[in-house]
């Protein structure tokens, strides 16, 4: 895509991370979470080698992919939770697709095998984003868990399962 980059996501990039991240969860239709974390409690939760940052020719970071490990267990090693967030702004111009690109070019080269992700029902654009990145649906989550939060406070929700096979 045309003036748009992706590269490794470092601490300096936090800042802008936590805001995009932030406008997620305020549209209640991102994640479970509240507030996004601080650097710390993130760069502990996420693979350093799988995270990616999209930069516009400014270098102004338009959207981020991470992974977590899903379990300990070493049969899960080759098994990672996607998260992906696009800045409101950057949305629908292939931000997504680029970071899901390059998530998964350093996912294979490293033996990971499975990526995942949940994702609620309601966010159409992002089962859309990951469909046509090649995740396939395994099924659903029926109300997994209680909105603690944001515009939907109060409601249980569910969880769309998505994989792809590297």
């Amino acid at each position: 895509m045309v003036g748009v980059a992706v590269r490794a996501m470092t601490r300096d990039d936090w800042a802008d991370v936590a805001r995009i991240y932030a406008d997620g969860i305020a549209t209640g239709h991102a994640t479970f979470a509240a507030e996004a974390p601080g650097w710390e409690q993130f760069d502990a939760g996420r693979l350093a080698e799988h995270r990616w940052v999209a930069v516009d020719d400014a270098g102004t970071v338009l959207g981020w992919v991470a992974v977590s490990p899903v379990s300990d267990r070493c049969v899960y090693a080759g098994v990672v939770e996607v998260s992906v967030y696009v800045d409101g702004g950057a949305q629908g111009r292939g931000v997504g697709r680029a970071l899901l690109d390059a998530l998964g070019a350093s996912a294979r080269a490293a033996d990971v095998w499975t990526l995942q992700a949940g994702v609620f029902p309601e966010n159409t654009a992002s089962l859309a984003l990951h469909a046509a990145a090649g995740f396939r649906t395994v099924g659903t989550r029926e109300r997994l868990g209680l909105m603690s939060h944001g515009p939907l406070a109060g409601q249980w929700r569910d969880v769309v399962l998505l994989e792809k096979r590297l």
